[in-house]
């Protein structure tokens, strides 16, 4: 789904919930009294003020838990790149053939978390499974045999930076399952189709209608753009408007391959542009 088909969905979806409450109000009405359903309307609004603070302070909340899981994995997937690249700078102080096998599997563990990885984790079939090409890399590194200074601290420092990129991979894993549990979608449905039911009661046949449709209208616009917002940051890989992309990692790899030309190294690494093993 392009950005633009995203956004299009969603303002077709607040467009129809929107003029279903119009309609429902309009319809409701009809048969409205002269001066809404309520007999006492400051007593009927002071309880839609209850409503609604309970409605603003959960969702207020929601949001700023779904905000903070989707900058969490926005920064996640930015510092693994980042580490990448320095592991990369950091494996050419290792002896061969170590030094061009670890080069080969640091890029292709790039290209399988901008290819393969990250379309597993828009489609949430990513798991907990590890990057196949960390195993590689780990299982070349238990060959390296330090021989000078120069070795053994590049190889010290590669213990910590793959330490750090394990934790930045979490961290992107993290907001690809969403944070935001099923109960408390529950109650937000829940007290969003309470609040609109509760408008209906505030249809007064005295009333113009451009006015009770306005009323109605507007509380509907919010509650449903609101609800979408929260799915969006709820779900954050995706290929619509305001989803991540592997940016970060892309960008890496075109900063390894001027890298690689700097340092005059020719590599041939064991998978395709996707980073599927060859």
């Amino acid at each position: 789904m392009t950005g633009r088909t995203n956004v299009l969905a969603s303002i077709l979806i607040v467009v129809a919930v929107t003029v279903l409450a119009i309609a429902g109000m309009l319809v409701v009405r009809r048969h409205a009294p002269d001066g809404s359903f309520f007999h006492d309307g400051d007593r009927a609004a002071g309880v839609f003020g209850v409503l609604a603070t309970g409605f603003a302070v959960l969702s207020g909340f929601v949001v700023f838990l779904a905000f903070t899981s989707y900058d969490t994995a926005r920064t996640g997937a930015e510092r693994e790149a980042l580490i990448v690249s320095q592991q990369v700078e950091t494996a050419q102080f290792f002896p061969e053939p170590a030094r061009t096998e670890l080069t080969n599997e640091l890029v292709c563990y790039a290209r399988s978390v901008a290819g393969v990885q990250w379309d597993r984790m828009q489609a949430g079939t990513l798991g907990e499974e590890l990057n196949p090409w960390a195993g590689e890399m780990f299982q070349t590194l238990q060959t390296v045999k330090p021989s000078n200074a120069t070795e053994q601290s590049a190889f010290d420092i590669w213990l910590s930076q793959r330490q750090t990129r394990e934790e930045a991979r979490s961290d992107r894993l993290h907001g690809a399952v969403g944070v935001i549990p099923a109960p408390l979608w529950v109650v937000l449905f829940f007290v969003s189709g309470l609040i609109l039911l509760y408008m209906l009661f505030f249809a007064d046949s005295g009333e113009r209608p451009v006015v009770q449709a306005l009323l109605v209208g507007t509380v509907a616009s919010v509650v449903t753009s609101l609800l979408l917002l929260l799915g969006a940051l709820n779900q954050p890989f995706h290929e619509g408007f305001g989803g991540l992309r592997p940016v970060a990692m892309q960008r890496t790899l075109q900063i390894i391959d001027e890298e690689l030309v700097v340092a005059n190294q020719n590599v041939s690494p064991p998978c395709d542009a996707r980073g599927n093993p060859q």
